[in-house]
């Protein structure tokens, strides 16, 4: 294929980027880059109702976060009405554009006796010109809308990506309305100038616009425009089977990131969401963007799995840098007020528990521990710090004074002890996690110990002899 592919992503900015949106940004992405093309970020906010600065924003930073880079774009569709005008003045003057000046009330009425004819309700053509047609003169007053002359006989048709052949009988298609009584132009319009002026090359969308694609078929041709490749992709339903929605995964895409998760995992999931390239499940975004086609995407809807993405989640966290790890659970105690500087270096209580998470959240909670004065439960001190684990460590810690700090010798004085008091390892780890860390379970004590340090070790011990 030639390198003058140009893909683009559309988002209209009535609500946060979410996972499905996020999918379709990704494989347009994708495909862009797979054949050394163009990729395109176009913003669709002609609904100025419903769209939003700060929906605008969450869409950039999602598209930041995921790492989706732009080769054009952001453009506005706002910034652009003078263009779509000017285009609609161009159809006016072609005649493959009319002005309808009929009413709410009246069109209302008209769809009711439809209706009651048993007919699909639709524009019935009153003020489409035609040959030999008398048109009543224009009302006093009323502004009127303009309508796209949609052909009325024949099919309009197009070889899918996805979903294959697909054909709708023009019959089917009444004459849309393009421009609104105030001159606002809408979206289907808007949408088919943008992808005429940008060159689009390839439509890769979700298939609740596959209704869309004739009318915007129809407009491209009658701008003498060529007509882009679409690929329309199947919804994503929920674990349960049903359609995606908040509470399970139709949520903001930075969400993702609030709740923990790595970029690239969810890169790494979405590619999988109703994409394969044979059995592989994990793979690199270079490997993703080498391995990536349209002919691998399922047309049947893809289901949404959490614990999928947090299996992927926990695999590229253990196989992540514990720099970036420490930086970004750094971040994440300090929006708790916790200051990631009272404990010890975070790279080391990182590397201490990655392999036993499964977000970066968790990375936190465990990394809080280290920072903060811990308080265990009246539960946990009944149940462990008894008479006998009291003394075990108070002669733990006049060892643990002057011993080598490190994992051997800090073993090594935990096994001395144990002989001392004749007790097991749990009677004496389990009273000692408690005393350090506030809590029962933890990564191999000496490695804790190691990590923790030996004066807030000595500290935390003393408080409980």
């Amino acid at each position: 294929m030639a390198s003058n592919v140009r893909t683009r992503f559309a988002p209209s900015p009535t609500g946060y980027l979410h996972i499905g949106g996020a999918r379709t940004a990704l494989f347009s992405w994708a495909f862009a880059r797979r054949h050394g093309g163009t990729f395109i970020l176009r913003i669709e906010d002609t609904d100025v109702a419903r769209s939003t600065p700060a929906a605008v924003q969450a869409i950039l930073d999602g598209m930041s976060w995921l790492g989706l880079d732009a080769d054009e774009g952001p453009f506005y569709q706002m910034q652009r009405m003078d263009r779509y005008k000017a285009v609609i003045s161009e159809m006016l003057a072609a005649g493959t554009a009319y002005h309808c000046y009929a009413s709410t009330e009246e069109l209302d009425r008209m769809r009711e006796e439809q209706r009651a004819r048993g007919e699909k309700p639709r524009y019935d053509g009153r003020w489409r010109p035609e040959p030999g047609k008398v048109l009543p003169a224009p009302p006093a007053g009323v502004e009127p809308v303009v309508r796209f002359r949609n052909p009325v006989e024949g099919v309009v048709a197009w070889d899918d990506l996805v979903k294959g052949r697909i054909e709708i009988a023009n019959a089917e298609l009444d004459d849309l309305v393009i421009a609104r009584a105030d001159g606002t132009p809408t979206y289907n319009f808007c949408v088919v100038v943008d992808d005429r002026d940008m060159g689009i090359t390839h439509v890769i969308r979700g298939d609740d616009h596959v209704n869309n694609t004739p009318r915007q078929i129809n407009i491209l041709r009658a701008l003498g425009a060529e007509v882009p490749l679409y690929a329309h992709l199947s919804m994503i339903l929920g674990d349960d089977g049903t359609k995606l929605s908040k509470r399970h995964g139709a949520v903001s895409v930075m969400q993702y990131h609030d709740d923990g998760y790595l970029p690239e995992a969810v890169i790494n999931y979405l590619a999988r969401l109703g994409w394969s390239h044979g059995d592989d499940e994990i793979f690199t975004r270079e490997q993703f963007v080498d391995w990536f086609d349209l002919d691998h995407i399922t047309p049947s809807a893809a289901q949404f799995n959490t614990e999928k993405l947090n299996w992927l989640n926990a695999h590229y966290i253990k196989h992540s840098d514990d720099a970036r790890l420490a930086a970004d659970v750094a971040s994440r105690l300090a929006r708790r007020s916790v200051d990631p500087e009272a404990g010890p270096q975070l790279e080391s209580v990182v590397a201490l528990y990655k392999e036993r998470v499964a977000n970066l959240n968790e990375l936190a909670d465990a990394a809080e521990l280290y920072c903060v004065e811990v308080h265990p439960s009246d539960e946990l001190l009944a149940q462990h710090l008894t008479d006998a684990a009291r003394a075990a460590l108070a002669s733990l810690k006049a060892r643990l004074a002057d011993v080598a700090w490190e994992k051997p010798a800090l073993n090594q004085a935990i096994k001395d002890t144990m002989a001392e008091h004749g007790l097991k390892m749990p009677q004496v780890a389990i009273p000692l996690r408690v005393a350090a860390l506030g809590v029962a379970q933890t990564p191999a004590i000496d490695a804790v110990l190691e990590v923790l340090g030996r004066e807030r070790v000595l500290k935390r011990i003393g408080r409980y002899i």
